[in-house]
């Protein structure tokens, strides 16, 4: 019986080689390169005969005097980022419910949903333009209102709220498509039930709908933590500038400095596996928590 449902399921498993491939080449090879983190990496040596030097570089990076700012400033970004990352597209998503008009409710739909498909490069150079102190669109309507011109760019107060607004704009819309699909799955007969019962729909929503949304609610929160590190490199290395490195700097383009611009391999690579190990743990103690208190299971 084993071994007919093994030649049965044979077929599966030979479409599955090519993904495996793939992962194993471009996701688990390229993991031989932590060990720069250990060594005094020189290029023209490789990573068999560069000298070996254990902690030294990540000594050298928790004595650098920018990161701990670096740290605060990606998980106070990211940690925005995915609490209006959650509110939004619910509230969103609770206020599409109730339009009855079916063509408005597409139009609205597609409409927000569209910038999730621009990548950063694009949409960077668009908030350049509409966010510019002289000539941006938002400071022209600020100054018609007798508000003097803010550079949102360029301002280390503003800078980390601008990201976390444009990024919950950009992807606001993928995340209330998810949250009208979980609506779907709430079985009508509770709302008639809760309409015979009197209940207004404030009560309705604050009883069936949210505790209905509650699996898919822990299921994005789950994976939003898993992400806690990730305060977007491709939106901040496109829009930040030298005079926001104090509040706008996150890991990733603290690496890509380290690397790309001061050449220190090790040490970038030092920082980079600090915040892969960390992400780890976030994912794993995610899941633990959705497990306890929502039942949530991976497989």
């Amino acid at each position: 019986m084993t071994r007919t449902k093994w030649r049965m399921e044979l077929p599966l498993h030979i479409m599955l080689w090519p993904g495996l491939a793939l992962v194993l080449i471009f996701s688990y090879g390229p993991m031989v390169g932590i060990v720069v983190a250990f060594q005094d990496f020189i290029p023209t040596k490789g990573i068999f005969g560069s000298e070996w030097v254990g902690m030294k570089h990540f000594s050298y990076v928790y004595s650098l005097p920018q990161t701990k700012s670096v740290i605060y400033n990606t998980i106070f970004i990211s940690g925005m980022k995915i609490i209006a990352g959650l509110f939004v597209p619910i509230t969103t998503a609770l206020l599409l419910n109730e339009i009855k008009r079916q063509a408005f409710k597409r139009t609205v739909q597609t409409v927000i949903y569209l910038p999730h498909f621009l990548s950063w490069v694009v949409l960077s150079g668009i908030l350049l333009d509409v966010l510019s102190p002289s000539s941006g669109i938002l400071n022209q309507a600020l100054g018609a209102l007798g508000i003097e011109p803010i550079y949102f760019l360029g301002s280390q107060t503003w800078f980390p709220f601008v990201m976390v607004g444009t990024d919950v704009w950009k992807e606001f819309g993928f995340g209330t498509i998810v949250y009208l699909a979980a609506l779907t799955s709430i079985n009508p007969m509770l709302y008639e039930a809760a309409v015979i019962d009197g209940a207004s729909r404030w009560k309705q929503t604050l009883h069936i709908t949210l505790p209905g949304m509650l699996p898919i609610i822990v299921l994005m929160t789950t994976l939003s933590l898993g992400n806690v590190l990730n305060a977007g490199f491709d939106q901040i290395f496109n829009m930040y500038n030298p005079s926001v490195y104090a509040t706008g700097d996150i890991l990733d383009t603290f690496v890509y400095r380290l690397a790309f611009i001061n050449a220190q391999f090790s040490v970038a690579t030092a920082v980079g596996l600090f915040k892969s190990v960390i992400s780890f743990a976030m994912i794993t103690i995610s899941y633990l928590l959705a497990y306890r208190f929502a039942n949530y299971r991976i497989f």
